[in-house]
């Protein structure tokens, strides 16, 4: 009366997957949708700090969750995909498996099918945040630094968030003002994302670099236009936009590119 026993997947199908439930699969990723690693400015630092922890992760030794907060659309989940494609290079079996926020409660299960794998894997959580009554972060801390199993050693988990806490400050805010015992409250808030070991800050770029990610991206896809013009064009569109990231300097080449009849490369 019981369910089939699911499938064992074949993680050599590919080098990245979704991991799905109802029932539990993990659905492969024919092609990455990710940015060469090259393309990305302005985040120095964090980009060698993040590839450094991946290289080292995938030859097999230790490794630290990491955890990628702070301004939207500065590139933290293209940097998360564009640093697996780097190490891959290294370590063919590095595998980078797509988690859901939704479906973190299953967070066990899937770690149960990779536990026994000779392969590595980086699980992606991208955009983690949590909101009040929302339980599923418990699953997660428990994963990441604690239990009796603990996280297997080829595990390690990459995720993005534009929070630092990954919980809206209002509401660490009214666990201050309205708990019995407001430090213990707040300790059980914010201690999720200390068991990221890597804290990796992203900030709004400036006018430089705002411009330079444009010049690269127009020079990698073979879109012609003057410094001048591109100058002109890129600061009006951010103004029109409110501001400057990444996002908007891609949304900008990617109009650019369609004036000009200039055909952008598939599976960015």
């Amino acid at each position: 009366m019981s369910p089939a026993p699911a499938d064992v997947p074949d993680l050599d199908a590919a080098d990245a997957f979704v991991w799905a439930t109802g029932p539990d699969r993990l659905d492969p990723v024919a092609r990455v949708s990710r940015v060469d690693i090259a393309l990305l400015v302005g985040v120095d630092r964090s980009r060698d700090t993040l590839l450094a922890n991946t290289r080292q992760f995938a030859r097999g030794h230790p490794a630290n969750n990491v955890l990628l907060w702070g301004a939207r659309g500065m590139g933290k989940s293209s940097l998360v995909k564009a640093a697996h494609a780097e190490a891959l290079r290294e370590a063919p079996g590095l595998k980078l498996i797509e988690l859901h926020r939704e479906d973190l409660p299953s967070i066990g299960r899937l770690l149960t099918v990779l536990r026994g794998s000779d392969l590595r894997f980086i699980l992606f959580c991208d955009d983690l945040s949590f909101d009040k009554d929302d339980s599923h972060y418990k699953s997660l801390k428990a994963v990441l630094d604690g239990g009796i199993e603990g996280r297997p050693e080829n595990v390690v988990l990459y995720a993005t968030s534009n929070r630092r806490h990954l919980m809206p400050q209002d509401m660490i805010d009214n666990e201050r003002q309205r708990g019995v015992n407001p430090t213990e409250a707040v300790e059980e808030k914010v201690s999720l994302s200390d068991r990221f070991g890597l804290w990796l800050g992203f900030h709004a770029c400036n006018q430089d670099n705002f411009l330079a990610m444009i010049r690269g991206y127009c020079d990698a896809y073979g879109i012609a236009i003057s410094d001048e013009e591109l100058r002109a064009e890129a600061i009006e569109w951010s103004q029109t936009r409110g501001g400057r990231s990444g996002r908007v300097a891609w949304q900008y080449v990617t109009d650019l590119a369609g004036r000009r009849g200039v055909a952008l490369t598939a599976g960015r």
